[in-house]
């Protein structure tokens, strides 16, 4: 089970959030107003926690959504509410960087099947008074998508001046483009596809096997049974992180350095250095994420393909948007290669969209966008001023 916040943790958010202007926010959406899932089921009651950092401007012009990936949530640019490290996009968002909130009026959303707030299968299902578990429905990157709507249209507000995010962010950024093209001013998605490959599902498959394998998992309802499939989740996390990574970041990082010690064990501790850290990975994550969060929102992922949700072209999924898009990859990213990218800039260029493209030159792998790449912080500093000038949001 998350562990619940620290309160010597909360103090010290509460601080740096004052620097970045945080609030913690919360909505809530009754029997009638459910959210309509592609998989046909009405999900309501419903919740979606957010953070918000900077300030509206009066005519609601300067609306930044920032979506998030995977394993983050909305705590992009203030500390963790339980593990009190640094939010995961805190070189990005903030006062004088890229999206800078002094500027911006930045919205983070939780997503649907989430496990920080936003419903998900570790919440009571109120028929049952029970957790959700497996009976939690399947949810859609659209469906994430169709709920982040819906708080912006409880907000009041109509349109955003950008939607920007990375990986599974970057997903939902183009959902967005998609579904709601004239709510989009400008869009970043970040090593990103317009669809899941078979590699990636292969890696997901893993992952999700390795939490059902464990006893602890209990068909799912390991919550009313007090117990938490840690070590499966623990691998599952393991695993993806190596895909996150670059060979050339592994061995610049690790090598085959040995962990403290001098010699090989001829056992199966960890002896090198990339063991202990992939074992450090996992242990850590398991404190912040809940397991069956992991299988619903992976297979979210998997289920992404916006070509077959139009025709089978993607260009259609484009066609007559006015959005102005910058798509950006990273040399060194195996995840989400370039080609992925390019395959979304041709089919903008295949409907005449405003759109530039930009691979950043690194070896960080597919973690690039969450890291201090200069280049990319000031390619984005730079399309964000352009279109705030193209928006009339005055500095």
């Amino acid at each position: 089970m998350i562990t619940t916040e620290k309160p010597e943790i909360a103090a010290a958010a509460a601080e740096a959030g004052e620097r970045v202007n945080a609030r913690s926010c919360t909505e809530t959406f009754g029997a009638d107003e459910p959210l309509r899932l592609d998989s046909e089921v009405e999900l309501s009651p419903f919740t979606i926690s957010f953070q918000t950092y900077g300030r509206l401007n009066a005519d609601k012009s300067n609306v930044v959504l920032v979506c998030h990936a995977l394993t983050g949530d909305q705590f992009a640019a203030s500390p963790h509410p339980v593990t009190g490290k640094p939010g995961w996009w805190s070189n990005m968002v903030g006062p004088g960087r890229p999206i800078d909130t002094d500027r911006y009026f930045v919205i983070c959303p939780n997503v649907i099947g989430g496990c920080m707030g936003t419903t998900g299968p570790r919440d009571i299902n109120q028929e049952t008074g029970k957790p959700y578990g497996l009976t939690f429905p399947g949810v859609t990157i659209a469906d994430m998508v169709r709920a982040q709507a819906m708080l912006l249209d409880r907000l009041g507000i109509d349109d955003i001046f950008c939607a920007i995010g990375g990986s599974m962010g970057g997903m939902q950024v183009l959902q967005w483009c998609a579904a709601y093209p004239d709510r989009v001013f400008s869009a970043i998605p970040i090593a990103t596809a317009a669809r899941h490959s078979a590699q990636n599902i292969a890696f997901h498959e893993v992952g999700r096997q390795a939490i059902m394998a464990d006893p602890e998992w209990r068909q799912g309802s390991y919550l009313e049974h007090g117990t938490n499939p840690a070590k499966g989740l623990a691998v599952a996390r393991m695993a993806a992180h190596i895909t996150y990574l670059s060979e050339t970041a592994l061995h610049r990082k690790f090598g085959r350095n040995l962990q403290d010690r001098d010699e090989i064990t001829y056992g199966f501790d960890a002896d090198f250095q990339i063991e202990s850290y992939l074992r450090y990975q996992g242990s850590t994550f398991v404190d912040r994420f809940d397991a069956n969060s992991y299988l619903y929102i992976t297979r979210a992922m998997d289920y992404f393909d916006l070509a077959q949700d139009h025709g089978g072209i993607l260009a259609n999924a484009f066609r007559g948007t006015t959005t102005r898009f910058c798509v950006m990859s990273f040399t060194s990213d195996w995840l989400f290669p370039t080609s992925d990218s390019k395959q979304v800039v041709h089919a903008l260029n295949a409907v005449a969209a405003n759109v530039s493209f930009v691979e950043i030159d690194t070896d960080k792998g597919h973690d690039a966008f969450l890291l201090d790449e200069p280049e990319m912080l000031d390619t984005l500093s730079g399309f964000l001023e352009s279109a705030a000038q193209r928006r009339g949001l005055t500095t």
